[in-house]
């Protein structure tokens, strides 16, 4: 088993060493181009317009008042985009509510791993897209689209997309919650309008836990009695070294199948976000 381990570690130190050596070869061969640039930065080109300085590879074109980001810096957000796209899934939609119920369902069941992990994030991410698709179209409809053709600027797209999330999340967020953050950042408001992302994004959080959370407790009340029963009825018959889940599981499942649990839990989910 030693001299299996040693020549495992002696293939790995190898194999570490050839994608050294091969990096440094590469790097070595790569091309270096020169690029020209104007004799002055920000002075009008051959079509009138103004480009910004070019020496640290982001260019920002300018036509009178209205200005549009070059393609690298494009890239960049784009990429940003994606990179946070996990986290905007998880914090910024139903998705956190869903999988924290779905999460419980299976705690209270007693099965451990049964449904898995897998098809619960499965589960929870097609339930997320069906709550949000009207939130998702109007954002496609009234920025994607529009910036694509070249109708209106990025600040523009930017609100556009800000609005149909922010009536999402201030229509779940409890005002208890909203009035906490806004009590801790200092800030005052009136209407819908005065609240700020960074108070209303961590409100919105907080009331999915919470209501997450309720959910959570009204689904364990049925199986905790079917545990308190079939304890007692083990202790009263002597069965003491028998344990109750070995015979409360057949019970909760029985109990979920027949109340028909998935629709009713699915259903319930789905509906508070109406």
């Amino acid at each position: 088993m030693k001299r299996f381990q040693k020549i495992i570690a002696v293939l790995c130190i190898v194999f570490g060493l050839g994608c050294f050596a091969s990096a440094v070869f590469m790097m070595g061969t790569t091309k270096v181009y020169a690029m020209s640039y104007g004799p002055k930065d920000g002075a009008p080109n051959a079509s009138g317009k103004r480009t910004g300085s070019s020496t640290s590879g982001f260019n920002l074109s300018f036509d009178g008042d209205t200005g549009t980001l070059s393609s690298t810096v494009r890239m960049l957000l784009v990429l940003t985009v994606i990179s946070l796209a996990p986290a905007i899934l998880m914090m910024l939609t139903s998705f956190t509510r869903i999988v924290i119920v779905l999460h419980f369902i299976r705690m209270a069941l007693g099965t451990q791993t049964s449904p898995p992990n897998q098809v619960m994030i499965g589960l929870a991410l097609f339930l997320t897209l069906f709550i949000m698709w009207p939130t998702a179209n109007t954002i496609y409809t009234n920025a994607i689209v529009p910036l694509d053709a070249g109708k209106i600027t990025q600040e523009k797209a930017y609100k556009e997309i800000k609005e149909p999330l922010r009536e999402f999340m201030y229509g779940q967020t409890q005002e208890k919650d909203l009035n906490l953050f806004c009590d801790i950042a200092g800030v005052k408001y009136k209407d819908y309008d005065d609240v700020p992302m960074h108070v209303l994004i961590p409100s919105f959080i907080l009331s999915e836990l919470r209501t997450a959370f309720i959910m959570g407790f009204l689904i364990y009340i049925p199986f905790i009695v079917i545990d308190m029963v079939v304890a007692s009825v083990l202790m009263s018959m002597g069965m003491m070294m028998l344990p109750p889940t070995t015979i409360s599981l057949p019970f909760k499942i029985l109990l979920f199948i027949m109340a028909d649990g998935w629709n009713l839990v699915i259903g319930s989910v789905v509906k508070t976000f109406q």
